[in-house]
Parts: structure tokens; sequence; C-alpha cells
């Protein structure tokens, strides 16, 4: 009897690790190629300063690829804007650069369901930020 237990559980556990096999995972995922440079405005008037974020895209599908290909100018314009108009008190903290962060994503995923009808952006992902 505890075989025949054993054999069934076993048989349960091993399709359930084949159905977890199976699923297929459809986040795709976009980079911006350059790199987002833009200057910022530092804490006096007379000091300018840099910043230069990899920005990359996580999707829901990635069937939305080429969506996202098609709106890059507008998407990096947007990214453009936000980061040049941050305080060098916000570019240089771990706190500030956060709060850009999602604000950008905010910005971009509501640039993109206005273009498309539907939210594409799962989540914008900063994968190098240096700034000067």
């Amino acid at each position: 009897m505890k075989k025949i237990v054993y054999i069934g559980l076993f048989a349960l556990i091993m399709s359930a690790i084949s159905l977890t096999a199976n699923a297929k995972s459809t986040v795709g995922y976009f980079g911006f190629e350059p790199d987002i440079i833009t200057n910022y405005i530092g804490v006096s008037s007379k000091k300018m300063g840099y910043v230069r974020v990899t920005v990359d895209l996580m999707l829901t599908d990635t069937s939305d690829i080429a969506i996202v290909e098609h709106h890059t100018p507008l998407l990096r314009d947007a990214l453009v804007e936000i980061l040049s108009k941050e305080p060098e008190e916000k570019i240089k903290s771990l706190i500030g650069r956060e709060e850009i962060r999602a604000k950008c994503f905010e910005r971009l995923k509501s640039l993109l369901k206005e273009e498309t009808g539907h939210e594409i952006i799962r989540e914008v992902l900063f994968t190098k930020y240096l700034y000067h």
C-alpha cells in the first residue's frame, strides 16, 4: 500500500514539475541605444552636470517590442525631459534616483497607453546610472 502511495505522489510531483517547465514567459525587454545622456542644473546656476542612464523596459509581452521600437523617439524625449529637469540633490541621491525612475515609469506607461490603447510597460529599469 505504501508503494502505491509513493508512486502516486511521485507521479503527481513529476506532472507539476512538467507543467512548470512548459510554462513559457512572455515577458520581453527593450533597451534604449545609445544611453540617455542629458545635463542637469547644479546647486548654483553656474554649475551644470550631466547624467548618463542606461534604460531598459520590461514589457508585458515580447510581441510589444516592435511597438516600443516604433515609439522610441517619443519615449526617449520623455526620458530626457524628466532627467534634465531634476535638481542635483535628487540626481545624486539613491532615494531621488528611485523617485526619478518611478516618474519615468509612470510617464512612459501613460504615453504608450495613449498611443496604443493598452498597457505595454511592466517596469522601467535603470541598469547603469552615472552622474558628474
